[in-house]
């Protein structure tokens, strides 16, 4: 026989059903028909059984159906049995299949037939003690089926608040992760736009040391201002990460007020900034007076501006066309596309040579065109390399 662990509750409940056994059989003992013939020694060895099968209530959760059925069988003949009975039915229909708890059913009804077809000719007393019998059977059998019901109902709302507790939890992690990630692609563009400049200045004033002063003047001032911009972006980037949650995590400048996210607008300064450098950069648009969703023109100018990025890193020293199409209702168009960086020129040294990169830009570069709803590719072209990508631009 197994090994039942039973907590205190368990303890409680048995020990409850225990007592309503035994008050049942100590209530109805007067009620109960005998015959007069069998007299009072089989009153004692029925009441004896009865003991015995209240006692037996205690087993009922080792071997609930094994115990309804001796209950059954022996209350055919020892009359007190009827509460232990109850007892082992009740636990077969809260705690077993239904195919278990049918079967008992059917056992514990097995005589209603017989009992009906004898019913005219049966006592008063006894035909009432039978009818009671079968209807406290039945009710203890409804009740066991109802409380499985409930138990099963329980469990079942617990299953669906545990997944949906896990589901929120992983909708939680997908939110940070997607926050994280674009913590990272802000970094990426942001502080490879700096530093990229940083580089081709470097770079210049490595390979060209006879240089004018004036040009390395201006060359270390761009430096300067470069490592200024790009430290001022790394500590807004901590910030946002040592933020806790719920916390405004709005960008700011250093004098604390709100600092705008760029724009399609800002393309130019953007250009500026790259000409200044040294790039060979045409710029063609945007359309003039058409102001797309802050969405789309932070996604056309982080394009841009990891494009130009790539070009300084991969081809320095190569001119780039930048083209912004488009209007709303058609979308927006960005081309950047690249020619073959030049040779060695001897009178100003050597060109740096490509940058190593994993192609992470352009992963984030896609992206962030996807989560705006468009799309990027980005080929080699004419020797050199073209990202084209379009947006969304609802009329």
């Amino acid at each position: 026989m197994r090994r039942i662990h039973r907590t205190r509750r368990d303890w409680a409940a048995d020990l409850a059903l225990f007592l309503f056994a035994a008050c049942f059989a100590a209530v109805s003992s007067q009620s109960i028909p005998v015959a007069e013939s069998l007299g009072p020694g089989w009153r004692a060895a029925d009441q004896v059984a009865g003991g015995l099968g209240c006692a037996a209530v205690l087993l009922r959760r080792r071997a609930p159906v094994q115990l309804a059925v001796v209950l059954l069988l022996a209350g055919s003949v020892a009359h007190y049995l009827t509460g232990p009975a109850m007892v082992a039915v009740f636990t077969v229909a809260a705690t077993r299949p239904w195919k278990a708890t049918a079967w008992v059913a059917a056992l514990a009804f097995g005589p209603l037939p017989l009992f009906l077809w004898q019913l005219p000719d049966m006592p008063e007393e006894r035909a009432g003690s039978a009818v009671t019998y079968f209807a406290l059977i039945a009710g203890a059998i409804g009740w066991g089926l109802f409380r499985r019901s409930r138990q099963q109902l329980i469990a079942s709302l617990r299953e669906r608040a545990e997944l949906a507790e896990a589901d929120a939890e992983s909708r939680a992690e997908r939110a940070r992760m997607e926050a994280r990630e674009e913590i990272a692609r802000e970094m990426h563009d942001v502080l490879g736009h700096r530093l990229s400049l940083l580089s081709v200045h470097a770079g210049a004033l490595e390979f060209n040391p006879g240089a004018p002063r004036a040009e390395i003047e201006r060359a270390a001032g761009v430096m300067r201002e470069s490592a200024h911009l790009a430290l001022h972006d790394l500590r807004e980037v901590i910030g946002v990460l040592r933020a806790g949650p719920g916390t405004d995590t709005g960008t700011r400048s250093a004098e604390g007020g709100e600092r705008p996210q760029p724009e399609l607008v800002d393309l130019p300064r953007l250009v500026a900034e790259a000409r200044a450098a040294g790039g060979r950069i045409e710029l063609a648009g945007p359309p003039e007076g058409a102001v797309p969703p802050p969405l789309v023109g932070r996604t056309a100018y982080r394009i841009v501006q990891e494009a130009l990025t790539n070009v300084r890193k991969h081809a320095p020293g190569a001119a780039a066309d930048v083209r912004v199409t488009g209007g709303p209702g058609d979308g927006l168009t960005v081309e950047v596309r690249n020619t073959r960086p030049p040779g060695p020129d001897p009178a100003r040294g050597p060109v740096p040579g490509p940058a190593e990169g994993g192609g992470q830009g352009l992963i984030g570069l896609a992206e962030r065109a996807r989560l705006a709803g468009g799309e990027l590719t980005a080929l080699p072209a004419g020797g050199g390399f073209e990202v084209r990508a379009w947006l969304p631009w609802q009329g």
